[in-house]
């Protein structure tokens, strides 16, 4: 914003120059960038940042000098602007009806109007225009330099209609009806689309918080005027401003904040800076329309805190003094006091606000320079992420392949069956969807990389709505298909992957990260599965994930292998994991004790496999399945299963005979499971 030092200076007395209130303005969060000369004046060019709305008035930034700088004095200007301009003198003598204005959209907190009767076609005062021309403004008349050195004055826009082009002479504020068009003073015609509209009886007549129409428009025959002053919603303002391609000094200021309570104060003070130039001109009284009036709730300040946090010390009577200079309304009460903070400081809400303030107003450059006291603690993931960060390396280590995707996308077979969230505006419709399952991203990446011998899992979030509620989760998602290893030179076959190979593979990573968890055999109406080759993933007690094999009318939809197998786990389940027990090896060899039996193929492996652990005792080192026969001497229903055991002493040998009897107590423990030994 660019403004002349002296209009500063008709609302604060100081010392300062504009340099040194330009350094001053800077160390308050308001930057210079830059100062001009204009005749005898300095012009003064200050970036304001978005929520700082207060800052594009030079009343704003008078009161920053007056907080911050303890020589600097309040004008009378000063002092009659904080009294919002009243004015005893000013009578109406214009009855305006309080049905000149209605409001009927939400996005209008405040709307106030005044007319003036027996204007006459004049210029604006010398000294007025110059100051306008200081801040990059062209004077154009009386009554729209004063708008616009009013709201470079006070931060508050304005807008004169000639009020005989007003049908019925009234105003409402309403949105667009469809095929509604207006002209603006630009000359340009907009669709209006549904937009905020400032309208008569019959149109639109203006853009709220951006431009005024051009039929109604101020001209040289205007002698009767309704000046409106009012404050609308800053994110209506800017899609209104973004959608119809406008920029306004006007619009720059609703977008970054106005605050609702100066409304009249910039009507009060344009009707004393009009009649300073007509003392004739009729004036009504004022009109205010007031239904988005709120009360702001007070705040918990801790003085011991704002030190703590700033690294220095505020004396009380300071810190009471910044902030009561700044508008908020200070309530002492002990240790802690409440303050409630002014209509135009909205980006206050907490308490850090409140000591951000304080350090600004008192300066960060007092900020003394000592050396970091205190611990320094250890570093390192949260205990979710530590979990995570296992099972992640276990899947590596078994053979996998991390990727990390997207978590945006478009709809997709694989999709999960909960409803999406999407985002309000998308930036392609690739990308509209936030995804509800990581088995789309695998799918997808396992096809851009040939579509077999892939072998590929994510950690990531997932995306739903239940219930009218949005809720984030963290899962596994897991795809293999095609070989384990690439084809040699031997004759021996590469292994391919099936739904008990994955498991297998799954079980190791899981052991390795210390999870503790089942498989139980299931069935599934999931139309992304294959409806008999599903498990269920369980960990305690809960059901965690699925390892399944993809459906195959989705796989060949997706130009996947059919013996695609797929796992999704949700990672919350994990809990604490097992930690790892370390033993030390034996120098003693280890046996081996084959064993063949026949058993009803019902009973589940996982049956088998715990019985041989718990019958074998702390000597068995390891066992697995090397043969499984069925045919010949075998009862139908029944197959023949081979197991060898790996058994090893940890300070002696075994005896023949104590590995024989290793291998009767399994034997025997596996006839309570209706095996009969072969």
């Amino acid at each position: 914003m660019k403004f002349p030092y002296s209009m500063l200076r008709d609302f604060v007395e100081t010392d300062l120059t504009a340099e040194q209130a330009g350094d001053l303005f800077t160390m308050a969060g308001f930057e210079l960038e830059g100062i001009e000369a204009a005749g005898d004046d300095s012009v003064l060019d200050i970036k304001v940042v978005s929520n700082r709305g207060d800052g594009l008035s030079v009343f704003g930034l008078a009161r920053e000098i007056l907080a911050k700088e303890p020589s600097s004095k309040a004008t009378e200007l000063y002092r009659r602007a904080c009294d919002g301009f009243a004015n005893q003198s000013v009578r109406a003598s214009i009855a305006l009806d309080s049905s000149v204005a209605e409001i009927q959209s939400a996005d209008c907190f405040r709307f106030a109007c005044r007319e003036f009767d027996g204007i006459q076609s004049a210029e604006s005062p010398g000294w007025i225009q110059a100051r306008l021309e200081a801040a990059g403004m062209r004077p154009i008349s009386l009554l729209v330099d004063l708008t616009n050195y009013v709201m470079l004055e006070l931060g508050q826009p304005l807008h004169a209609f000639d009020r005989d082009k007003l049908k019925e002479g009234r105003i409402v504020v309403r949105n667009a009806r469809p095929g509604e068009k207006l002209t603006t003073l630009n000359g340009i015609e907009h669709d209006l689309s549904g937009q905020m509209m400032i309208c008569d009886a019959k149109h639109p007549v203006g853009v709220p918080g951006v431009m005024g129409g051009l039929e109604t428009e101020v001209t040289e025959s205007t002698s009767r005027m309704l000046l409106e002053s009012a404050n609308f919603r800053n994110t209506t303002v800017r899609k209104t401003r973004k959608q119809l391609g406008l920029n306004t000094d006007a619009s720059y200021r609703f977008e970054r904040s106005v605050d609702p309570e100066g409304v009249v104060r910039a009507i009060e003070r344009f009707t004393e800076l009009l009649l300073q130039s007509q003392a004739n001109v009729a004036v009504s009284n004022i009109v205010d329309h007031y239904p988005g009036k709120t009360t702001r709730e007070a705040i918990r300040l801790r003085l011991n805190r704002a030190n703590v946090l700033l690294g220095m010390e505020i004396p009380a009577d300071r810190a009471l003094h910044y902030l009561a200079s700044l508008g908020f309304v200070v309530r002492e009460g002990g240790t802690e006091w409440s303050m409630i903070p002014p209509s135009w400081r909205p980006d206050v809400v907490r308490e850090e606000d409140l000591i951000e303030e304080l350090g600004r107003v008192h300066g960060y450059e007092k900020i003394p320079e000592l050396l970091p006291e205190g611990q320094t603690p250890v570093g390192g993931p949260t205990p979710e992420l530590f979990r995570v960060d296992r099972l992640r390396s276990a899947l590596v280590a078994a053979g996998f392949t991390q990727i990390i995707s997207h978590s945006l996308r478009d709809s997709h077979p694989l999709d999960g069956p909960e409803p999406w969230v999407a985002p309000t505006n998308p930036a392609s419709p690739e990308m509209s969807l936030l995804r509800n399952s990581l088995l789309p991203c695998l799918a997808d990446a396992a096809v851009r990389n040939g579509g077999k011998d892939v072998h590929l899992f994510e950690t990531g979030a997932v995306f739903a709505e239940t219930g009218g509620r949005r809720k984030e989760t963290k899962e596994l998602g897991l795809l293999s298909c095609g070989n384990w290893q690439p084809a040699g030179w031997s004759a021996s076959p590469a292994a391919a992957v099936d739904l008990f190979s994955v498991k297998g593979k799954l079980e190791d990573a899981f052991s390795l990260a210390g999870v503790e968890a089942d498989f139980i055999a299931a069935s599934t109406e999931d139309p992304r599965f294959h409806p008999g080759r599903f498990a269920s993933i369980h960990i305690g007690r809960e059901h965690a994930g699925v390892l399944a094999q993809i459906h195959p009318d989705v796989a060949e939809n997706l130009g996947l292998p059919e013996e695609t197998i797929l796992v999704q786990l949700d990672l919350s389940a994990l809990g604490a994991l097992r930690e790892p027990e370390y033993t030390p090896i034996s120098r003693n060899p280890a046996v081996r004790r084959d064993i063949s039996f026949e058993i009803a193929k019902s009973t589940p492996f996982s049956k088998i496999d715990q019985t041989i652990i718990q019958a074998s005792g702390p000597t068995l080192e390891k066992h697995w399945l090397f043969d499984v026969y069925e045919g010949k001497g075998i009862a139908e229903g029944n197959h023949s299963l081979s197991l060898a055991l790996q058994l090893r002493k940890p300070n002696s040998n075994f005896t023949d005979e104590e590995a024989n009897q290793v291998r009767q107590q399994v034997v025997e423990a596996l006839a309570s499971l209706g095996a009969k030994a072969r």
